[in-house]
């Protein structure tokens, strides 16, 4: 029988699959398609510190092979998420989540970070610093090593539970952005966040999007994602969460190759409710296909 479990900074996981975060919401709008028991874990919707409304419709474009979404982080504020969904949550979901950050100042990031590391079902906090920086003249934490180091520094001071900094694949070098966040003291680094997309109506001669670019996501991404996950985790000694455009059990396989201790499944959700189960109920064979007897083996083994 093939051993699935990992271990992701600490948080033990029967398996490495976990739906990634705006795709999966806060569990419930899945939990009567399957038991999500069966998944390692999940990374709930983007979290900040007030309440967001998101951007103007429309808010989604068909690509070939993937997706653009400027949803612009809709969520209901952490101290609702607290009060109300994460209650809710136990009654569904028996195992530790991970809680999606994001933040437009430091400071907004380390509000939300602490109030959240207090919540007994959180067992791993995911910082996306995709975010513009309004203190900073728009330009995405993510982008500079020491803008992201600065997130990880405020962040890592008032919390306890591991911290995974969700990075921009909108960059030259991405490794030197990852190894400023493990020097700033992050757990893991998630990767990749979307990449920047546009397309176009030719009808109306006006972007599709009325944020007129978008986060591009699905399979397209899946090479430039798994480029990502193996130039980082051949550079930094912290455990790496691989995800873009992953949507098949051989996916999964190759981005834990590539060095990847657990793998995010998104935009699969919003084509396939089944997406994830049916790649958990896939992993066994496609292990045994492959000769793997325990899967946290494969981490990282492509020189």
């Amino acid at each position: 029988m093939v051993d699935l479990s990992v271990n992701l900074a600490g948080l033990k996981m029967d398996n490495p699959v976990v739906p990634a975060s705006g795709t999966f919401g806060f569990g419930k709008e899945f939990k009567d398609y399957y038991d999500i028991n069966i998944l390692g874990s999940f990374s709930f919707k983007g979290t900040t510190r007030d309440a967001r409304f998101g951007n103007p419709t429309p808010r989604i474009a068909e690509c070939k092979n993937g997706m653009i979404n400027a949803v612009g982080l809709q969520n209901p504020g952490v101290h609702h998420v607290i009060e109300y969904e994460l209650r809710e949550m136990k009654n569904y979901f028996n195992k530790k989540v991970i809680a999606n950050v994001s933040g437009f100042s430091v400071e907004d990031y380390a509000y939300t970070c602490e109030l959240l590391d207090k919540e007994e079902q959180v067992g791993i906090l995911e910082v996306n610093v995709s975010c513009p920086n309004v203190h900073g003249g728009g330009m995405s934490f993510g982008t500079d090593p020491d803008c992201a180091a600065e997130v990880t520094r405020a962040v890592k001071a008032v919390t306890t539970k591991p911290v995974f900094i969700k990075l921009s694949p909108n960059v030259t070098d991405i490794v030197s952005i990852a190894k400023a966040c493990e020097e700033a003291g992050a757990d893991g680094i998630c990767l990749i966040n979307t990449l920047l997309g546009m397309r176009i109506d030719t009808k109306t001669r006006k972007p599709v999007i009325a944020n007129k670019m978008g986060g591009f996501s699905g399979d397209a991404v899946f090479p430039v994602a798994l480029r990502m996950v193996y130039q980082v985790s051949k550079a930094c000694n912290i455990p790496v969460m691989g995800c873009g455009g992953v949507s098949t059990a051989g996916d999964v396989i190759e981005m834990m190759m590539a060095g990847a201790t657990a793998v995010q499944v998104g935009a699969a959700n919003l084509v396939n409710p089944y997406a994830c189960k049916e790649i958990i109920d896939a992993l066994p064979a496609e292990c045994e296909r492959l000769n793997i007897d325990k899967i946290s083996d494969i981490i990282g083994v492509v020189d």
